[in-house]
């Protein structure tokens, strides 16, 4: 649940920062840091989802 709540909140501050442009903010080049940082973040948020899922259904299977 963490990942899923925190890191959109810390991709809207990866956006914002000037090292994720070439030059003004979504209107220039994406640089490495931007894209380092999104592929980060996106492996977050599917793996704290499939964390979910599972818990989800462990917890469904413990109660039958």
């Amino acid at each position: 649940m963490f990942n899923v709540v925190i890191w959109p909140r810390f991709a809207k501050a990866i956006v914002d920062d000037d090292r994720a442009w070439a030059g003004e903010h979504w209107h220039s080049t994406p640089q490495a840091f931007l894209w380092v940082h999104a592929v980060l973040i996106t492996t977050a948020i599917v793996i704290g989802l499939g964390v979910l899922v599972v818990g989800v259904r462990a917890h469904r299977s413990a109660s039958r």
